[in-house]
Protein backbone atom coordinates (compact mmCIF):
# COMPACT_ATOMS: atom_id res chain seq x y z
CA UNK A 1 0.00 0.00 0.00
CA UNK A 2 1.29 3.44 -1.05
CA UNK A 3 1.99 5.88 1.38
CA UNK A 4 1.27 9.91 0.39
CA UNK A 5 2.95 12.82 2.76
CA UNK A 6 1.23 16.36 1.90
CA UNK A 7 3.56 19.33 2.50
CA UNK A 8 2.15 23.21 2.70
CA UNK A 9 -1.25 22.38 4.50
CA UNK A 10 -2.50 25.69 5.31
CA UNK A 11 -2.89 25.90 9.51
CA UNK A 12 -6.26 26.76 9.08
CA UNK A 13 -7.23 23.73 6.78
CA UNK A 14 -5.38 21.50 8.78
CA UNK A 15 -7.53 22.69 11.98
CA UNK A 16 -11.04 22.04 9.74
CA UNK A 17 -9.47 18.46 8.90
CA UNK A 18 -8.44 17.76 12.24
CA UNK A 19 -11.49 18.69 13.86
CA UNK A 20 -13.99 17.04 11.32
CA UNK A 21 -11.66 13.79 12.10
CA UNK A 22 -12.32 14.16 15.69
CA UNK A 23 -15.80 14.99 15.70
CA UNK A 24 -16.35 11.42 12.99
CA UNK A 25 -13.81 9.66 15.72
CA UNK A 26 -10.65 9.40 12.75
CA UNK A 27 -7.77 10.02 12.77
CA UNK A 28 -6.38 12.79 10.83
CA UNK A 29 -5.22 10.36 8.22
CA UNK A 30 -8.37 8.53 7.73
CA UNK A 31 -10.21 12.05 7.37
CA UNK A 32 -8.21 12.32 4.28
CA UNK A 33 -8.54 9.45 3.02
CA UNK A 34 -12.22 9.65 3.19
CA UNK A 35 -12.69 13.14 2.00
CA UNK A 36 -10.49 11.75 -1.26
CA UNK A 37 -12.20 8.70 -2.05
CA UNK A 38 -15.67 10.81 -1.39
CA UNK A 39 -14.58 13.55 -3.54
CA UNK A 40 -13.33 10.83 -6.60
CA UNK A 41 -16.98 9.09 -6.22
CA UNK A 42 -19.19 12.36 -6.75
CA UNK A 43 -16.78 13.38 -9.74
CA UNK A 44 -16.98 10.20 -11.47
CA UNK A 45 -20.66 10.10 -10.69
CA UNK A 46 -21.22 14.13 -12.07
CA UNK A 47 -18.99 13.25 -15.06
CA UNK A 48 -21.64 10.91 -16.01
CA UNK A 49 -23.95 12.81 -15.75
CA UNK A 50 -24.95 14.73 -18.66
CA UNK A 51 -25.61 18.40 -18.29
CA UNK A 52 -27.51 20.76 -21.13
CA UNK A 53 -23.61 22.43 -20.76
CA UNK A 54 -21.67 19.19 -22.24
CA UNK A 55 -24.28 18.63 -24.89
CA UNK A 56 -23.66 21.45 -26.03
CA UNK A 57 -20.13 21.32 -26.20
CA UNK A 58 -20.41 18.17 -28.14
CA UNK A 59 -22.22 19.69 -30.59
CA UNK A 60 -19.55 22.61 -31.66
CA UNK A 61 -17.91 21.73 -34.55
CA UNK A 62 -20.26 18.91 -35.71
CA UNK A 63 -22.40 22.00 -37.74
CA UNK A 64 -21.22 21.28 -41.16
CA UNK A 65 -22.07 24.15 -43.90
CA UNK A 66 -20.50 24.59 -47.44
CA UNK A 67 -22.18 28.57 -47.03
CA UNK A 68 -19.87 31.69 -45.99
CA UNK A 69 -20.67 33.19 -42.54
CA UNK A 70 -21.91 36.21 -44.77
CA UNK A 71 -24.74 33.76 -46.33
CA UNK A 72 -25.70 31.94 -43.85
CA UNK A 73 -26.25 35.62 -41.38
CA UNK A 74 -28.46 36.81 -44.42
CA UNK A 75 -30.35 33.88 -44.10
CA UNK A 76 -31.27 33.99 -40.78
CA UNK A 77 -32.14 37.50 -41.09
CA UNK A 78 -34.41 36.75 -43.62
CA UNK A 79 -36.13 34.34 -41.70
CA UNK A 80 -36.85 36.46 -38.76
CA UNK A 81 -40.05 37.96 -38.93
CA UNK A 82 -41.26 41.79 -37.36
CA UNK A 83 -43.61 41.78 -34.86
CA UNK A 84 -45.67 44.73 -34.99
CA UNK A 85 -46.41 43.83 -30.80
CA UNK A 86 -43.11 45.30 -30.04
CA UNK A 87 -42.58 48.44 -32.63
CA UNK A 88 -46.00 49.54 -31.09
CA UNK A 89 -44.78 48.92 -27.42
CA UNK A 90 -47.45 46.39 -25.17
Amino acid sequence: MANLQIKGIDDGLYAQIKNLAASQNRSVSQQVLFLIKEHLSKKKHLDAINTPARILLELSDSWEDDRNTEDIVKEIKRARKNSKKLSEGF
